[in-house]
């Protein structure tokens, strides 16, 4: 199951995504793309970073604490011969995206 943590991109790092990635729109709010967890940081992805293998992402710690960072993708694909990539990011805690047993996460949300 996938965390349920939503939070508002703050304006201000909303530009700045912009400015580092080629991306032109930025979502207003992310949703927590890592399983459920009780502890830890929330992790929404942004959009790509520019860069092979990284993606821009916002991370949270509390209604007023928040931050971009660049981190590499999870290089890990599921077992079977056209196993589908994890779209999360290197060293993520528990679950790869494919695990997730609602079978509803997609890279592109």
């Amino acid at each position: 199951m996938r965390c349920a943590h939503w939070r508002r991109v703050p304006l201000d790092l909303a530009r700045e995504a912009r400015q580092k990635s080629p991306a032109t729109y930025i979502d207003r709010a992310v949703h927590c793309q890592l399983s459920a967890h009780d502890e830890g940081q929330p992790f929404g992805l942004l959009t790509d970073a520019g860069a092979y293998g990284t993606a821009l992402w916002l991370r949270w710690r509390g209604p007023d604490e928040a931050e971009l960072v660049v981190l590499p993708d999870c290089p890990v694909a599921a077992p079977e011969p056209d196993g589908e990539g994890c779209c999360l990011f290197a060293d993520h805690a528990k679950q790869h995206t494919w695990e997730d047993t609602l079978g509803e996460v997609s890279c592109t949300n």
